[in-house]
């Protein structure tokens, strides 16, 4: 990508986020968009960490789980015990 592509990249994101602020204050929206980048990376590290605990399971990938099952309704109950415990004792506050 050529310097010049990436400020016209970078002016039109601008732009983009100007008409999405509206009459918001930049501090605010600041705030605002700050939380939405924490929870997609909270959601992020879920995703990885709920696929570690079913790695060597049935079920692969998280999202392969069925909520409208009595499984689904308890997602914890696809992972075998000793799986969860081990899990529990590598997490860090």
């Amino acid at each position: 990508m050529s310097e010049e592509h990436k400020k016209q990249l970078e002016q039109q994101l601008w732009n983009i986020a100007n008409t999405l602020r509206g009459k918001m204050n930049a501090d605010e929206f600041r705030d605002y968009i700050l939380g939405f980048i924490f929870y997609k990376y909270l959601s992020e590290k879920m995703h990885l960490y709920a696929n570690r605990l079913l790695a060597g399971e049935d079920i692969e990938e998280y999202t392969q789980i069925d909520e409208a099952s009595a499984e689904g309704q308890c997602p914890f109950k696809c992972v075998s015990p000793n799986r969860r415990l081990n899990a529990l004792n590598k997490v860090t506050i």
